[in-house]
């Protein structure tokens, strides 16, 4: 028997014009619509008429459920992948139904359409030539501490996405962090309350501080600038490391955070080198 084909389809972010031709072609003739939540999924076949067979796909059953599906696919059933909004399987779940099905000899089709991270990007202001997307950070300060401080001496344009719960005390980590880096903040985009703030991190954090914002964020930062970046060679970061131990008295670890910061270098690579001369 021939396997069936998954295809992963973008759906709209906010606005449902956004559907493309292809897409609503696909979730119509497929046998069966895989959602990350089925009663939203159900608005937007609701809208366009389409009545093809809906089941759940959303985190928690994700261990078990690609199994289940792949002997579905193998049995010549075609399946649509579909997240809340976007792109499935970025920031969400069906990545290992993905995986999973190219392990089993799966065609997988991309069924391409809008999504947060590019409408975001191109629309903030900043440099879009070269980015890296972080997804959603770790609810641990220290773990979302040390993704930011990747940032630098990185002069890529940084991503993130976040929840309204949260995005005040990221853009103050980030504020505190590189005060003076360009910050884009999108919310809701293309939905009726669809805002982009601009600003310094620390003009753009200020805005949130007073009220709790509403809706779905993506959080753009600047990378570091040429003027911003500091060269370091080895000497010099063991030597900042060393005062920071012996004539203030920090941490090691503490002194390699601080260096990290005052060089423009990734915590890691100061990490390291300090290491390698201990030992």
């Amino acid at each position: 028997m021939v396997p069936g084909t998954l295809y992963l389809v973008s759906t709209p972010i906010g606005n449902l014009e956004d559907s493309t031709f292809r897409a609503l072609r696909i979730l119509r003739e497929v046998d069966l619509i895989a959602a990350e939540d089925t009663r939203h999924t159900r608005k937007l076949l609701a809208h366009y008429d389409i009545h093809t067979p809906l089941t759940s796909y959303y985190e928690f059953k994700e261990t078990a459920k690609p199994a289940k599906l792949v002997e579905k696919l193998l049995g010549g059933t075609s399946v649509a992948l579909v997240s809340n909004a976007g792109t499935p399987g970025v920031s969400d779940p069906g990545y290992r139904l993905v995986t999973a099905a190219i392990e089993a000899g799966v065609r997988v089709v991309p069924v391409p359409g809008p999504d947060a991270l590019t409408a975001a990007l191109v629309s903030s202001g900043l440099p879009p030539a070269r980015f890296c997307f972080e997804g959603f950070l770790p609810r641990k300060r220290s773990q979302r501490r040390a993704r930011l401080e990747m940032m630098a001496s990185d002069p890529r344009t940084y991503i993130f996405y976040e929840a309204p719960s949260r995005v005040a005390a990221l853009l103050d980590e980030i504020a505190e962090l590189f005060p003076e880096r360009k910050v884009a903040v999108a919310r809701e985009l293309t939905k009726i309350h669809e805002e982009i703030l601009r600003g310094t991190a620390e003009e753009v954090a200020e805005r949130y501080r007073s009220k709790t914002p509403r809706g779905e964020f993506v959080v753009l930062v600047q990378g570091c600038s040429s003027d911003e970046a500091v060269s370091a060679d080895d000497e010099t970061v063991i030597e900042t490391v060393t005062n920071l131990v012996e004539r203030e008295g920090l941490s090691r670890a503490d002194a390699i955070k601080q260096a990290a910061r005052t060089l423009g270098l990734p915590k890691r690579t100061v990490y390291n080198l300090v290491s390698r001369r201990k030992r």
